[in-house]
């Protein structure tokens, strides 16, 4: 399988306003690692006040690292800020100027960050943010399909079986989000298959074209 534009990445950042937001784009992070791309990924908040009762406060952030080292980032190039979980939006200034600082300093080819047309307040305030802050660079908007009223899937990340079956094992990883229904196999395999039947491939994941700089 081949995709040349994918395969010219020379920097990609994965901006995700919580840790698990990497479920809208799993597959394509292992299609850039595997290109040779090197990827950085970004949680802007661990989600303490998420966390289901019983389990340690640090929970999501230990299964966001193993996750995301499954999916072939290196540990060095996995932060995980600390933004409030759904504060995002009285902290808007801050986020923007950590997001230009970050554009200035590595200048990705390409960010995956959440739709424009996210509802979650957080993930809406990093698309906006993200948008004005690497503006130099190609973005694409993953889709979270409980967040979305409407998507328009304008790019396709095709994924072989192989992928689709690393994706899943990566994601697994997030035992505390068992009861969400996103993270059931079952889910993330059928969306898959529906984004690969729209694109002529076994699988596929979905984006939203934000800008494009080729």
């Amino acid at each position: 399988m081949t995709t040349p534009w994918l395969e010219r990445v020379g920097k990609a950042l994965v901006l995700c306003p919580h840790t698990d937001d990497e479920f809208g784009c799993a597959g394509t992070i292992v299609r850039l690692v595997e290109a040779g791309a090197e990827v950085r990924y970004i949680a802007l908040s661990r989600c303490e006040e998420s966390v289901p009762a019983g389990l340690p406060d640090d929970v999501l952030e230990r299964e966001c690292r193993a996750c995301t080292a499954d999916l072939g980032i290196a540990p060095d190039r996995c932060e995980v800020w600390d933004f409030r979980v759904r504060h995002f939006p009285a902290a808007r200034q801050e986020i923007l100027e950590r997001l230009v600082s970050l554009s200035r300093k590595w200048a990705p080819d390409l960010v995956l960050m959440p739709s424009w047309v996210d509802t979650h307040q957080d993930h809406a305030t990093v698309a906006a943010e993200g948008f004005r802050a690497f503006k130099h660079s190609s973005i694409l908007g993953y889709e979270l399909p409980q967040n979305l009223v409407s998507f328009e899937s304008t790019a396709f990340v095709k994924l072989t079986s192989a992928v689709l079956d690393r994706k899943v094992r990566a994601l697994q990883h997030y035992r505390s989000q068992e009861a969400r229904p996103y993270s059931s196999e079952q889910f993330i395999r059928s969306l898959a298959t529906v984004r690969g039947a729209q694109c002529g491939a076994p699988y596929a994941e979905a984006f939203g074209v934000v800008r494009m700089i080729v």
